[in-house]
């Protein structure tokens, strides 16, 4: 008996780890990403409580919510097929190398099986929710096994590819809720995407040193004067679009209170290109922005300021 408990305790355990592993694999922080499904719900709120106060928003919100729990499980399923793919170079890198699969922790074909385990009913329920949100929930997926197998070893392919994703995440946003989105918000969104995308590759050259291809192949083609130069200028695009979004848009209020949002902007990313050079945080962008209590403030201040003039002024 005590033989018996003791295996039983010992299966449970492993369990136990195993799917702590997979859970730490898929990496829970970084789904603070798909917090941009929410973004469509939040610049069209003036137009659906203006037609059906509660039942609107409610219904709204809702699908919003199941938008964003799919696109973290898919996005989850995604980075476990990524440290499948990159396991030999995740073992150079000072601290991919303590990941799950890449230490040894979990096993390849673990990881593998939890991928297909995660990603088709994923995709199953994004069909559910909205027929055209399955689809774009298949483009994603296509488009990150396309960036983890070839499109992530292209110089400025692989952080368009990247950006597209984040577009695909506003778009999901505007899908399951209905509504049409002004093209200035998906522009704003991709050069958003943009520049964190560089600041990624930046980083990773100033913090990998002589390992830098060895972590990444294509870290040798890029320069930090190239990354630097296309960095000013997306920034600087960024910010025009972000001003005529402000003044253009058909949905937001029309006394132009949404201008006052631009200085947040404008600060917002000259904190974070500070923070990327100075202090080569741009690798994890889900942390800096945890961490630095100056950009996280600018973040909760912009999107409690748009909320109120969409909601006061509608």
């Amino acid at each position: 008996m005590n033989k018996q408990k003791q295996y039983r305790n010992s299966s449970n355990r492993y369990i136990y780890r195993i799917l702590v592993s997979i859970l730490i694999s898929m990496r829970p922080k970084q789904w603070s990403k798909n917090l941009l499904v929410f973004f469509a719900l939040l610049f069209s709120i003036q137009e659906s409580w203006d037609v059906q106060i509660w039942s609107s928003v409610e219904s709204m919100l809702i699908n919003s919510i199941l938008a964003f729990f799919v696109f973290s499980i898919v996005s989850g399923a995604i980075y476990l097929i990524n440290d499948v793919l990159d396991y030999e170079k995740d073992r150079v890198h000072p601290s991919k190398s303590i990941r799950p699969v890449a230490s040894g922790r979990l096993s390849k074909s673990i990881a593998q099986i939890a991928t297909l385990a995660f990603l088709i009913p994923a995709i199953i329920a994004a069909f559910i929710i909205n027929m055209n949100f399955g689809w774009i929930i298949v483009g994603y997926v296509a488009l990150m096994i396309s960036y983890s197998m070839v499109l992530k070893n292209y110089v400025l392919v692989d952080c368009f590819a990247i950006t597209a994703g984040f577009v695909l995440r506003a778009i999901a946003g505007a899908t399951v809720v209905d509504v049409p989105i002004s093209l200035w918000l998906y522009l704003c969104t991709g050069l958003g995407a943009l520049v964190i995308a560089l600041a990624k590759r930046r980083s990773e050259l100033t913090n990998s040193g002589d390992k830098a291809q060895l972590q990444r192949s294509n870290l040798k083609s890029y320069s930090l004067k190239l990354i630097d130069n296309v960095a000013i200028l997306t920034i600087f695009a960024t910010v025009i679009a972000y001003t005529a979004y402000t003044f253009t848009a058909p949905n937001l209020p029309d006394n132009k209170l949404m201008t006052l949002t631009i200085p947040m902007v404008v600060y917002g990313l000259l904190r974070y290109a500070y923070l990327v050079h100075f202090k080569s945080l741009g690798e994890s962008p889900e942390d800096l922005l945890l961490s630095d209590k100056h950009l996280f403030m600018t973040v909760v201040i912009w999107i409690a300021s748009t909320a109120l003039i969409l909601i006061l002024f509608r």
